[in-house]
């Protein structure tokens, strides 16, 4: 099983009403881990979520989505908190976020909140907003550092420097995950936010492949993305040409099919990662794109399911 550890939200997608024509608001169950779960359930594997969610009416929305999916909730942690959401703004198919997040059920869980892992969990996987607000990023940074060493772990970031509010708290937070973690998948801005400065892109990546991880994948949108094997091996694969409706949703996808296929050729364990050869990594990143491509080419966060690709 692998397991992904962090948000579960709400976003309120902009709608045309009919009495109007002004925008309202839909709500939409999603969050970047939540993303990466349902690709992953969709996608045929073993999944499961260690989250925060509400007994309100949107948490029980985010509850049956998982399982609409395949995705195994024994270990979610359930309160009366109310539920984050993410006011969302479409701009050419982009989305920027207005986020209401205090107190909520999935901002709020705790170290001692955590469930026992059983040894059918194989992998982890950890992003997202949830570690950069507290307390909950404390929370999965200190399960990544309970699991780590005989679990595999695969963190994609996904920064939001305009959710950050303590900078120096992130930074830190960020690196002693980093040197748990065996994949790390970043974009060239996630690059240029974790190390600022004139250096170059491969310098920055040189930077962070000497924290620890055995890969590291950079994603370009539509420039398709290149894996770093431990041996320095590097492996590109373009992205599919599809006719894009919006980007939500797209990077999560990616990193479910990079798990997916890692996990299916079993490789997705603590010595397999490191072993990974340029033909299995090319095969990882190519159902990847092919997942994001899906994903890219209809609204909103909708992965595909194996069977559509």
């Amino acid at each position: 099983m692998i397991l992904c550890c962090g948000e579960a939200l709400i976003d309120m997608i902009p709608s045309p009403t009919l009495e109007s024509g002004r925008d309202g608001f839909v709500p939409h169950s999603g969050g970047a881990v939540f993303n990466t779960a349902i690709a992953l359930g969709r996608l045929g594997v073993q999944t499961g979520m260690v989250t925060g969610l509400s007994t309100d009416m949107f948490g029980q929305q985010l509850a049956d989505a998982l399982h609409a999916s395949h995705v195994d909730t024994t270990r979610v942690i359930r309160s009366d908190r109310p539920t984050t959401l993410a006011f969302v703004k479409l701009t050419d198919g982009h989305a920027s976020y207005s986020f209401f997040d205090e107190s909520s059920a999935g901002r709020m869980i705790r170290p001692e909140d955590l469930p026992n892992l059983s040894d059918e969990v194989t992998a982890l996987f950890f992003g997202g907003i949830s570690l950069a607000v507290e307390p909950c990023a404390d929370t999965y940074a200190a399960l990544a550092e309970r699991e780590a060493a005989g679990r595999a772990v695969m963190m994609d970031p996904n920064i939001r420097p305009g959710f950050v509010k303590d900078v120096d708290r992130y930074r830190d937070r960020l690196a002693r995950m980093l040197r748990l973690t065996d994949i790390v998948k970043v974009s060239d801005e996630d690059l240029n936010w974790i190390y600022p400065g004139p250096d170059s892109l491969s310098a920055k990546l040189d930077m962070l492949r000497a924290t620890g991880p055995r890969i590291v994948v950079m994603t370009r949108g539509g420039e398709g993305a290149t894996a770093y094997l431990s041996d320095g091996t590097e492996v590109t694969v373009a992205a599919e040409r599809v006719t894009a409706v919006d980007t939500v949703g797209a990077g999560d996808t990616f990193n479910a099919g990079v798990m997916a296929s890692l996990s299916e050729q079993g490789l997705l364990t603590k010595a397999g990662v490191a072993g990974v050869t340029a033909t299995q990594m090319d095969t990882a990143l190519t159902l990847a794109a092919k997942a994001a491509a899906v994903t890219v080419s209809r609204a909103g966060a909708n992965p595909p399911w194996r069977e559509e690709l």
